[in-house]
Order: C-alpha cells, then sequence, then structure tokens
C-alpha cells in the first residue's frame, strides 16, 4: 500500500526540526534511556519536557479534556519518528506517563486519580515523572508469576516484595506497580492488581544497575512495609492483569516510531562514515559485501517503517490493532540484533574505545545501539512472547500452556 501521511502532519516535521536547532546542542546524542543516567542530562531532559509541553507536544495525542491536543495518529507518528531521530530528551517524562499510565488512567482510574496524576504529566513537571515496576527476579516473560504482595489494613495496603530492572525508578515521583492481592487465585492471572505508588513513601529502597555501557537507568527496588492508601487501587482489586495487557499493549505500539527513527539516525550516520571512509587503497563504500548488507538493511528498515505505518493507518481508520504491536516489536528485536552488530563489524577496532574517547567514531551511536539492544529485547516482552500473540491472535493457535 501507498501509504500517504497527511499534509499537517508533514508540516509538524519541519515545526519540530526548527525546535531541535532551536534547544538542541548542534552536536547532541543520547542513547535510548541514556538521559535518567547524568544528573546533567535529567536537568536537561527536564528542561525539555516543560518546552515540550508548552508547545502542546508532550501530550499531543491525548484528549483535550486531559490537557492533550486531540491530534491525528499521523501526527503523533511523525512526532515519534522525529524524537527518535534527533534522540530529542524529555518526552516520556519517565518510564510509561505519556505512553501506558496517563492513557491507562483514562480508561480505568477513578476520577480522582485523573484529575491528580494526569495534569502533572502532561505539564512537563518532575512530579509528573512515572517508573513501572513490573519485572521480578522469578517473573521475567512470566509475568504472572510475580511475587510483591500486599496485605489490606484498614484503609491502605501494605506492600512487600522486590521489582527488578525498573527505568527510572531513580528520577520517577510515582510507580505504576503490579502487585499479587490474591495469592490462592486459581489463575495466577486473577490475583494481580495494580497500585500507584508515591516513590518518596518510607520503605522503598532503591539500589543502580548499570547497563554494558556504564550508564544508570535501571534499578532494582525492594518495598518493606511500604504503606499505600487504598485509593491508590487502579480499578477493581484482582483486575490488574487485564489492565496491564493493555498497557503492554500501548507501550509496544507508542515505542515502535522512536525506534524506528533512532535506526534511520544511526543508518544514515554510518552510511557516511562508510562514504567518507578508505580501507586498502579503495573507499568502502565500493566493497560490494559492504553495499550488500547496507541493502540488506535499508530494506528491513523499509519493512519496518510500512509495519509502523499500516498500525498508524489502522488506528486512524478506527481499526484497533490486536497483534500488530507484537508483530512490529519481533521484527524490531531482530532487526536492531543484526543493525547493530554490521555497524559495529564496519567501525571495527574503533568500535572498542570508550564513548567519550577521542577516538570514538559516530559519537558512539554504534557503540549505544549494540549494548543495549539485548535490554530492548526484553522489555516490554521478549520476542518470544511476542511470537506467542501472533500464535494466538492472529494465526489461531491452540495455545500450549
Amino acid at each position: 500500500m501507498d501509504f500517504q501521511i497527511p499534509e499537517k502532519a508533514e508540516a509538524l516535521r519541519k515545526d519540530i526540526r526548527e525546535f531541535v536547532k532551536a534547544e538542541l546542542p548542534e552536536d547532541w546524542v543520547a542513547g535510548i534511556l541514556e538521559e535518567e543516567s547524568r544528573d546533567e542530562d535529567w536537568a536537561f531532559a527536564m528542561s525539555i519536557s516543560k518546552k515540550l509541553a508548552q508547545k502542546g507536544w508532550l501530550t499531543m495525542a491525548w484528549p483535550k479534556e486531559y490537557g492533550g491536543g486531540s491530534a491525528s495518529h499521523w501526527e503523533q507518528f511523525v512526532y515519534r519518528e522525529e524524537a527518535g531521530y534527533w534522540s530529542i530528551p524529555g518526552t516520556g517524562m519517565g518510564i510509561g506517563a505519556i505512553d501506558w499510565v496517563g492513557p491507562c488512567l483514562m480508561l480505568f482510574g477513578k476520577d480522582e486519580q485523573r484529575k491528580k496524576y494526569i495534569p502533572l504529566i502532561a505539564s512537563g513537571e518532575p512530579d509528573g515523572v512515572w517508573c513501572t515496576g513490573y519485572s521480578e527476579p522469578n517473573a521475567g516473560s512470566d509475568f504472572a508469576n510475580i511475587q510483591t504482595s500486599v496485605v489490606k489494613e484498614g484503609n491502605s495496603y501494605l506492600v512487600n516484595g522486590q521489582k527488578l530492572w525498573t527505568s527510572c525508578a531513580h528520577r520517577a515521583r510515582w510507580c505504576w506497580l503490579a502487585v499479587r492481592t490474591d495469592p490462592n487465585a486459581k489463575k495466577k492471572q486473577h490475583g494481580i492488581s495494580l497500585l500507584i505508588v508515591d516513590m518518596k513513601s518510607p520503605g522503598i529502597t532503591i539500589r543502580p544497575l548499570y547497563n554494558h555501557a556504564g550508564f544508570h537507568s535501571f534499578n532494582e527496588v525492594f518495598f518493606d512495609d511500604v504503606r499505600i492508601p487504598a485509593e491508590n487501587l487502579v480499578g477493581d482489586e484482582n483486575r490488574g492483569w487485564y489492565y496491564l495487557m493493555q498497557a503492554l499493549s500501548f507501550e509496544r505500539h507508542t515505542a515502535f516510531p522512536q525506534y524506528l527513527g533512532t535506526c534511520r539516525r544511526v543508518f544514515d550516520e554510518l552510511a557516511s562514515y562508510v562514504r567518507g571512509t578508505i580501507e586498502d587503497g579503495k573507499p568502502l563504500s565500493q566493497d560490494p559485501i559492504v553495499r550488500r548488507r547496507f541493502a540488506e538493511i535499508a530494506v528491513e528498515l523499509e519493512v519496518m517503517k510500512m509495519l509502523s505505518y499500516e498500525i498508524t493507518w489502522k488506528a486512524d481508520q478506527g481499526i484497533i490493532p490486536i497483534y500488530e504491536s507484537s508483530r512490529n516489536k519481533a521484527f524490531l528485536d531482530r532487526l536492531l540484533e543484526r543493525f547493530s552488530i554490521f555497524g559495529m563489524q564496519i567501525i571495527g577496532a574503533y568500535s572498542q574505545v570508550e564513548l567519550d574517547s577521542k577516538w570514538t567514531k559516530l559519537q558512539g551511536r554504534m557503540q549505544r545501539l549494540y549494548l543495549t539492544f539485548p535490554g530492548l529485547a526484553c522489555a516490554g516482552g521478549t520476542s518470544e512472547v511476542q511470537k506467542n500473540i501472533i500464535g494466538q491472535f492472529k494465526l489461531g493457535l491452540p495455545r500450549s500452556y
């Protein structure tokens, strides 16, 4: 199909690029989730969040009644793609606030929760920053196996347990927390609830987990008798599994255009590097193997773009995507792996230097992608999880569990 991006959305692309020229340093580069690591980068990201909010871009796709701009799906796509291409910081208000916390509160939250939390997110203020408490040491892909427990005591819940790989926990004011409220449920999925947790609550301990690139974005979080008001329960008790599946669907869909933009930027930078590199007296760009590999990656990027266009077009037509986000996520995971390895082979020994070394090529973009793609492949569900969803909801295959 020939998906045509509306003129209004393309005009937005030009506006975003003007914003980038005015607000970001000329040599600005940041990897995915990297803005959470250093204090100075985080402060800069929050200042950009505020400016994005003032321009009406931060929550542009949200309904106007919740502080959004009711932008079209195509406008949202263009904004996300450009944000990825130019590494615009501060677009997420932590991990999940824009993409799934706010939208899920609109669907399942109580009126008081909507009034309290949604304006904080839309404003771009620090009190609107969130983290997401899903994974645990024994509950990754088997999400239903979470053990973080709660005990109801009067008008509050007492939370005990541990979360792992919690991005932005050290920056967030709030946590979107999955907990077990019924340990005796016949199906594990039926005993899960969703709580809103103030990260300033007594009893919360945050320990950093540094990734391969040396950045502090992940954390492990411990809850020791943390008292949460019962009014912070999202939706109904023991219905959290269904809310969380919707949240994960939002996550997989909204992240795709931004990853597409990031990959396109790294591809453009790598192609420029190859065109200007001489090896054994010949331009590297004339090497037939290099040219073929570039062509393969270019085709896969085009496929990635068309898959993302398809979901955007369906949403614009009022068609609810069911399996498509999982399909795109599984495709992206494999593309990131192949692209990262190819890029590291191209820059050769330079791929082994420190990111801040004077010998680093492409401002370290290739190393960043290579060092972060394994974690990204797990975030939001592994490829195996995505393929199960595709098998069930697209192919109609019977469950094996």
